[in-house]
């Protein structure tokens, strides 16, 4: 009974921590030095399972292949001595709780000598020899705990293969003859043996790895301090069998700290040199398993994958009593940790209901974590624990407690997959917390060969890391701009939604930081008011401290600014090359006018400015245009802008809502930068001019080269706005005065400049809407031509001016070739047609302009014969035209357009030689239109690009434009008529809605049903084939009821015969531009790609076949006519016809046809539907 009592209390009590044996240190027994130790540590990994210290790339992206790596590799040794359990020992994890009745018989069999079978961890000695052989490192009696059973003490024997645990020390000795005996008789109580199990995934099984000999080194996942709050020291070691996937681990407590540390430090080398001798490579179906799940995710190349085995250990201190479940989420797990392209991946071991299908890490418990959120990285020197970090901005961070022999190896990698993600990046946004000298050892980036400095990397990085769509960001780089390369940042992708979300903005933000490939970058009419005044305040690793050169910014309170202003001013820190920023109608927000509570600005000012200030930036060309400007921002601005050495090249705040005061104050502080401006837009402000201080303020800067005054307000006076003296002491390239009112005196002033040699250097000169005469044109036109005859290569504006009054000014100026190259006159309205006329044909002389848009011209009626011949003759005989705009306009108050007399003017071009652009949109062409349009493009060889959308071409007409353009081989751009397509299909859509309406009050007649089937007709046919209505008597009734069916499948098989000739025009633009480019894919004499006759319709009866066929069958039209009654002629029986069944359903068949489309005299296609 005492004995029995003594087995029972031993469950339930652990032994005092104060009665282990101390640790026996083996001293004859040299160990490697720990200098020696830190090169050879390194455990392998998937793609190292050599002794090599830096691991191999895979070079087929094959899963069989990279499998195969480890294939071929011999398996690690396993020894497979008898069975270690005594006979009648219950297998089971619970096999201490047996009948006390057993205890006796266990008894009995124990001897002093020699034990067959004492512990299902010792063994017996034959089973051991391979063992006892070996080189003890280590041993000592410590204290081991199976999970949330129970612990015990024991004797461990730490070899250089394995960790063997004994019952007592006099077991081990018997093995190990290096280990003394005990003295004295041991105070630990024999017992049944159990597996140490400390997580809920152990219980899989009792026998692994460890029931044989012990715990094989080269298997031990990793070591490290467990902390776990309880009031002893606690080491914790995780193995796993790769071959039958099994895992476990076992905790040790002592204690003493140093005999912790020591412990710690003997299982961890020792592992790491078992390792480099025995390896253990990835099997192919954990490979596999790994790499599918990737897949899944879109995260696997096989250049970038790299694959681990980790413990993910419990971030929790455990305190006090818990639940079952509380318990769960304290235990570790052993695990993969998976370097993806983008993303870091925890997955869980392949589970048997696993292995048949693939796995997404969506249905995993894990999660994975974009490599660029990474914030920290922490690795504990003294065992293998290590932790990561990640942030997404705005949310809190997310840390991830792992351990693994392999954590120096797993933060370099993580180290160069973060540096080939952000090559660029001079300062990486992470800490990184690593052993000292183990940064020297990064494996070295792949040389860079992608455009932009890997830009497009960057922002795939970043949007994965955030999760967002790749897909909706948008960006176009100009080459040929000033400053060049720019970046510019373009609308969304998505329709539905027109501004970027905030990471969106902030991927692009973070992604253009240190790139050191644009000169210029722009967020014009990007919203960037959603970061406005957003602060993120779970974290500062993106905060820019410092300049690129890294100098300390020190600004008070830095982190807790708005992100809009941290980006700025990272963009404006970190590169040395950006010297143009353009934010213009960026901001939609209006500064609050309270006296008591000052408006904070609009960011940019507080963001970019100082920094310019203290010459942390290159920074100097700001544009602020559309953005309304606080007295907070005009401090920013002010104070930069008097500081001598800001260097600013420019300043544009054109609508920013400056007034006469705040106006003054800028051009006056600006004076600093009088040797370097050369560029400002004052335009569109409320601020009023006075032209006699004006003049002293902007006459200070003497090598302006833009100046825009548009939109200006100035005080009465007769002094012009700017005087001659002060326009030809500069050099402009672009002078910009558009609805600004010119007196006399301005006129004088301008025409007087352009006729100076000063101005030669003057590129576009804009003055829409200044109240302009002809005479006014004509003298500017006089002034600029140096050569008569030649053309002055100049840009003229000269739009929505009162040009008629003294036109013929005008016209004698084009006529005898005044005019520069460039010339635009939008908008001009025309009393009299005559004058119009006049203008075309001083056209046909002209030998000086190349580029003319006089688009939206109003006549008082349709151009009369006169003025269309004069236009065929001017098509026809200009030799010096490349680009030509008569676009129409088509407003709800006002309409222009030439008329239908527009169609013969154009036939003039199949003469010319000369004009490569021709937009002539809203000009009402229709079918005719689109017919002389083809005609023109069979004989013209010159025309390279044609927009000729709104013109009210219906489905016929675009076809008859797509073979016209079968037989041009020089055409390169054609719309494919979309808004077109789409008024037209959405003209029939009304009306059949209209009339569904009205079908739906049931007391309309039969007068008014035809009136209706009449009214679709007309608008189905116009549509597709022509503008004339049809006057063709209605047929039977009963054979011209439709049912909805069947006015879905007529609009259908528009829509897709729309798709058909779009993709026939898509092919012939492709093969001229290859034809453009020198490539003739069937050889230069061959027959060309595109030529094909067989795939041009007939145009009208191919429409009509093609709709005819469009009819279905199966709608229920018959059937409901049969039901319904009056009229209806009874299908499969002797009809009024007189036919019988097989003539009677050919006759049906027949007169279904012809009622469904019937072609016009025209070429027109009609429908009568109900």
């Amino acid at each position: 009974m005492y004995e029995r009592r003594r087995r029972k209390s031993l469950t339930i009590f652990r032994p005092s921590l104060s009665s282990l044996t101390p640790i026996n240190d083996e001293k004859d027994v040299p160990e490697a030095s720990p200098i020696m130790l830190k090169k050879r540590r390194r455990p392998a990994t998937f793609f190292t399972s050599s002794a090599s210290s830096s691991p191999t790339t895979p070079s087929s992206p094959d899963l069989d292949r990279i499998a195969s790596i480890n294939g071929d590799r011999p398996a690690s040794p396993k020894y497979r001595p008898r069975t270690l359990q005594k006979p009648g020992r219950p297998s089971s994890i619970f096999g201490s709780f047996r009948s006390l009745h057993s205890l006796n018989d266990d008894e009995e069999k124990l001897t002093h000598t020699r034990s067959i079978a004492s512990s299902i961890e010792e063994g017996d000695i034959s089973g051991m020899n391979n063992i006892a052989g070996r080189t003890v490192r280590q041993h000592g009696e410590v204290q081991t705990t199976g999970g949330m059973f129970r612990k015990r003490s024991q004797y461990l024997v730490l070899t250089d293969t394995h960790l063997v645990r004994f019952k007592s020390q006099g077991r081990a000795s018997e093995t190990f003859p290096s280990i003394p005996a005990s003295f004295g008789r041991s105070n630990t109580m024999r017992h049944s043996s159990m597996a140490s199990i400390s997580s809920l995934q152990d219980l899989q099984s009792t026998s692994s790895s460890e029931s044989c000999q012990g715990i094989p080194l080269h298997q031990i996942i990793a070591v490290y301090k467990l902390d776990d709050g309880k009031p002893y020291f606690s080491i914790e070691i995780a193995h796993m069998d790769e071959e039958t996937n099994l895992v476990s681990s076992m905790t040790m407590q002592l204690s003493d700290p140093r005999e912790s540390d020591l412990w710690l430090s003997s299982i961890k080398y020792a592992a790491a040199d078992a390792r480099l001798v025995d390896p253990v490579p990835f099997g192919q179906r954990s490979v596999e398993y790994v790499a599918r799940a990737l897949e899944q995710e879109r995260d696997y190349d096989p250049n970038h994958f790299r694959m681990f085995r980790v413990v993910q250990r419990a971030s929790n201190r455990s305190t006090g009593r818990s639940s079952s479940d509380d318990l769960a989420k304290l235990t570790s797990t052993i695990c993969y940790l998976v370097i993806g392209v983008h993303k870091v991946h925890i997955i869980p071991l392949q589970k048997p209901a696993m292995r048949a299908s693939n796995v997404s890490l969506m249905d995993l418990n894990n999660g994975s974590y974009g490599l660029t959120t990474l914030t920290t990285l922490s690795i504990q020197e003294f065992d293998d624990a290590f932790q990561l970090t990640f942030r997404i901005p705005l949310r809190r961070p997310t840390a991830i407690h792992l351990a693994s022999s392999s954590a120096p190896e797993i933060a370099l990698w993580i180290r160069h997959a973060i540096e080939y993600l952000r090559p660029e990046w001079l300062e990486q946004p992470i800490k990184f917390n690593v052993p000292r000298g183990l940064e020297d050892d990064i494996p070295p980036l792949p040389p860079n060969l992608e455009d932009h400095r890997c830009f497009d990397r960057t922002l795939v990085a970043y949007c994965a890391g955030y999760e967002v769509d790749t897909s909706n960001i948008r960006y176009a780089i100009n080459y040929n701009c000033e400053d060049a390369p720019s970046f510019q940042l373009l609308p969304p992708t998505n329709p539905r939604r027109p501004k970027y979300s905030i990471l969106e903005l902030l991927a692009v933000f973070r992604a253009l930081r240190f790139n050191e490939s644009f000169i210029s970058i722009s967020f014009h009419r990007i919203g960037l008011d959603i970061l406005h005044g957003l602060c993120d305040h779970h974290g500062s690793e993106h905060v820019p401290w410092s300049s690129r050169s890294g100098i300390s910014l020190n600004t008070p309170e830095q982190e807790k600014l708005c992100l809009l202003v941290l980006e700025l001013q990272a963009l404006a820190l970190k590169s040395k090359r950006l010297r143009r920023l353009d934010l213009s109608y960026c901001l939609e927000r209006k500064p609050e006018d309270n006296p008591d509570n000052r408006d904070s600005g609009c960011c940019i000012a507080e963001a970019v400015f100082p920094l310019c200030k203290r010459q942390l930036t290159n920074v100097d060309w700001v544009v602020l245009n559309g953005i309304l400007l606080a007295d907070a921002d005009l401090d920013y601005l002010i104070a930069a802008a008097v500081e001598k050495s800001c260097h600013f090249r420019a300043l544009e705040v054109s609508r920013c809502g400056l007034t006469d005061r705040t106006m003054y104050l800028i051009l006056q502080a600006l004076e600093a930068q009088e040797n370097t401006l050369e560029a400002i837009d004052i335009s569109g402000n409320l601020a009023r001019l006075d032209p006699s201080s004006f003049q002293n303020q902007i006459g200070q800067f003497g090598f302006i080269r833009k100046i825009n005054l548009s939109r200006v307000h100035r005080t009465s006076g007769p002094e012009p706005l700017i005087a001659p003296e002060t326009l030809m002491t500069w050099k402009l390239e672009e002078l910009f005065l558009s609805e600004t009112p010119m007196n006399e005196q301005t006129v004088d002033s301008v025409s007087a400049y352009l006729a100076s040699s000063q101005s030669d250097t003057l590129r576009e000169l804009r003055l829409d809407q200044c109240g302009l005469t002809g005479q006014d044109v004509a003298v500017f036109m006089h002034s600029m031509t140096r050569v008569p005859g030649q053309g002055r290569e100049l840009h003229l504006f000269v739009s929505e001016n009162h040009l008629e009054k003294d036109h013929d000014m005008l016209v004698d100026a084009v006529q005898r070739c005044m005019t520069p190259t460039h010339l635009t006159m939008k908008m001009v309205e025309y009393t009299r047609e005559s004058h119009f006329r006049e203008f075309v044909q001083a056209l046909r002389k002209n030998t000086t302009l190349k580029y003319l848009d006089i688009s939206k011209a109003s006549l008082p009626y349709d151009a009369s014969d006169e003025t269309c011949e004069a236009l065929q003759c001017m098509f026809a005989e200009n030799k010096t035209l490349e680009v030509l705009d008569i676009s129409g306009e088509h407003a709800h108050l006002e309409v222009a357009r030439f008329g239908i007399g527009l169609n013969y003017a154009l036939t003039g071009l199949k003469k010319n030689t000369a004009l490569k652009v021709l937009r002539i949109e809203y000009q009402k062409l229709g079918l005719q239109g689109a017919s002389t349009v083809a005609s023109v493009l069979e004989k013209n060889t010159c025309l390279q690009e044609i927009y000729c959308e709104n013109n009210d071409i219906n489905l016929q007409g675009f076809t008859v434009l797509v073979n016209g353009l079968q037989q041009n081989h020089t055409l390169l751009h054609l719309p494919s008529m979309d808004r077109d397509r789409a008024d037209s299909l959405q003209t029939v859509q009304r009306e059949i809605e209209n009339i569904r309406n009205d079908s739906s009050a049931h007391h309309h007649t039969s007068a008014t049903s035809l009136t209706a089937k009449q009214s679709v007709r007309r608008t189905l046919g116009a549509a597709m084939g022509g503008s004339k209505s049809s006057t063709r008597p209605p047929v039977n009734t009963a054979l011209t009821a439709y049912t909805e069916q069947d006015v879905l499948a007529a609009v259908g098989s528009l829509n897709e015969r729309w798709d058909r000739e779009a993709r026939r025009l898509e092919g012939y633009l492709i093969r001229n531009y290859n034809l453009a480019h020198g490539v003739f894919p069937d050889g230069e004499g061959g027959k060309r790609e595109g030529d094909n006759d067989d795939e041009r319709p007939a145009t009208a009866e191919s429409l009509g076949t093609m709709l005819r066929r469009a009819r279905l069958d199966g709608t229920p039209t018959l059937e409901r006519e049969v039901r319904l009654g009056d009229d209806v002629v009874e299908l499969g029986t002797d009809s009024e016809y007189g036919h019988d069944n097989d003539e009677q359903e050919d006759a049906d068949e027949k007169r279904m046809n012809e009622k469904v489309f019937e072609l016009g005299v025209d070429g027109a296609v009609y429908c009568e539907l109900e």
